[in-house]
């Protein structure tokens, strides 16, 4: 029962200007003790910039924000755990080169007399990830060592060792399995029956009916409704008050693969030693393949190889009967090969540069002049992707880090699209994006095998590897457990699969 005592945090007229854009314009926010308040809105509406203001790691230029009544100022980071105001953002923070242990007390050394009492802080760490459910992860274990999904809970276990009274949960369970955002939950309500607050940021709307209490909404930059019930506020309801409009939120009906579609990709006995064995499918032009499986079933690894930025250990790729070298991306694009890798900041854009760069980073040849780049040529293609995509803002010189998880990701597409691929590779393509994105996104996913593109779809939501897939693949301990229409199989019957495959 969530309790109606003051507030435990305010913030109230939170305004926050950056060079050309007001990212922040009188926000309020009220939390209580012991709640979980969820924080919706679409990719660029405001709340990263509002949670690092909570955080101290931008300052508000007007606002106030209150804690037990009190106004509080929050200069740094620093000072807002010293508050008692932990942050987990959607970007994993954690330093891949340390331990888990010394990711955990980043910061926060636990020390005696200008010594580091790392005995304690081993077993602090066991006992933060046992609460996790996660004992198998190792505290000496180097965090790049991990899968994202295990640099999340290193990440929640860093937030859990403050003695925090406000925990800011961005997109916590965008990596976690099912099993690990029941996980997640249980948490979370343990942080809440001892009173702390949670405010919980996600774009899946079903957790929020699960975890939630109440909800807050922003939309550019504005609270355009706060403290709705989150067990009765209509989806709906919830999605007009993001977008501003009624979104369908179904992934659209596409008409069946033609029989006579000649086939694209070929992969065959594909396997990568430690990761995925024996591996083999193949995808017509216009059709749409699903891989489905666990975080760490291998999944990504698959998508990786068939990229080459993996080297196979053993088996084949072929696009349009031709055989591609192993571990050769740059063969992999000249043949037609897209890839949208799941870790997009990471792995798949050039934040520092602008918009336009990244769009047109595979096409260069076609771009350049006597070996000189034109960068006119490229603006003008990446203007017309940008127009045709929606990207916000509509700004091809933008640094890509200043966008929002939902139009890097359509940044990412309309390289790809420029490109012209014929085979396109799309690893979590919704994961972190809001659902007028995520609706966009679906369409062009459609659009593109409509064309006659070959897709391959990883995701870790069930219903969307259904919903847009033709057939699904379903992945265990690295090895294709089953295969078949997507029409032919249910979430629960995937996840049997799943279960068996890792028994067996």
């Amino acid at each position: 029962m969530v309790n109606v005592d003051p507030p435990l945090l305010q913030m109230s007229g939170i305004v926050k200007q950056f060079p050309g854009a007001r990212a922040l314009d009188g926000v309020d926010l009220e939390i209580r003790a012991g709640e979980v308040h969820c924080l919706l809105g679409q990719n660029g509406a405001g709340k990263s910039t509002l949670i690092k203001v909570l955080a101290g790691a931008h300052q508000p230029d007007e606002g106030q924000i209150l804690l037990d009544g009190r106004p509080v100022t929050i200069p740094h980071p620093v000072a807002g755990l010293r508050l008692g105001i932990a942050t987990m953002y959607q970007e994993l923070d954690v330093v891949d080169g340390l331990s888990v242990a010394e990711n955990i007390y980043l910061g926060h050394e636990l020390a005696t007399a200008g010594f580091s009492q790392r005995r304690a802080a081993t077993a602090n760490t066991r006992a933060l990830l046992r609460r996790l459910g996660h004992g198998d992860i190792a505290p000496h274990r180097e965090v790049g060592r991990l899968s994202a999904a295990g640099k999340q809970i290193v990440s929640m276990a860093r937030a859990l060792s403050h003695d925090a009274r406000v925990i800011v949960m961005d997109e916590p369970s965008a990596v976690l399995d099912a099993e690990e955002v029941d996980n997640l939950f249980r948490v979370v309500r343990e942080l809440t029956a001892s009173g702390v607050a949670v405010v919980y940021i996600s774009h899946r709307l079903d957790e929020i009916r699960q975890i939630g209490d109440r909800i807050t909404v922003l939309k550019d930059g504005r609270t355009v409704a706060t403290g709705l019930p989150a067990a009765q506020t209509p989806t709906a309801e919830l999605i007009r008050l993001m977008t501003g409009r009624t979104v369908e939120y179904a992934i659209p009906p596409r008409p069946p693969v033609r029989e006579d579609a000649a086939t694209v990709l070929q992969v065959d006995g594909l396997t990568l030693r430690g990761s995925f064995h024996d591996v083999s499918f193949d995808v017509r032009a216009g059709e749409v393949v699903g891989l489905a499986g666990l975080v760490g079933s291998g999944r990504t690894e698959i998508l990786e190889t068939v990229f080459g930025a993996r080297h196979a250990t053993a088996g084949t790729v072929r696009v349009g009967g031709r055989r591609l070298r192993p571990g050769s991306v740059s063969d992999a694009v000249r043949s037609g090969i897209g890839l949208c890798p799941e870790e997009r900041k990471s792995q798949g854009l050039l934040l520092d540069e602008p918009v336009y760069r990244n769009i047109t980073l595979s096409t260069f040849g076609r771009n350049a002049r006597a070996s000189f780049l034109d960068e006119g040529a490229e603006r003008t293609v990446a203007r017309e992707q940008i127009d045709a995509l929606d990207v916000r803002p509509a700004d091809p010189e933008r640094r890509a880090r200043t966008l929002s998880g939902g139009n890097q990701q359509k940044v990412l597409l309309a390289r790809w699209l420029v490109h012209g691929c014929r085979v396109l590779l799309l690893d979590e393509p919704t994961r972190g994006v809001d659902v007028g994105a995520r609706a966009e996104i679906y369409a062009l996913v459609a659009d593109l095998a409509a064309q006659g593109a070959a897709v391959v779809v990883v995701s870790s939501e069930i219903p969307e590897v259904l919903g847009l897939a033709d057939r699904v693949l379903v992945v265990s301990e690295g090895r294709v457990v089953h295969e078949g229409p997507a029409s032919g199989i249910d979430e629960h019957r995937v996840l049997d699969l799943v279960m068996e495959g890792s028994a067996a």
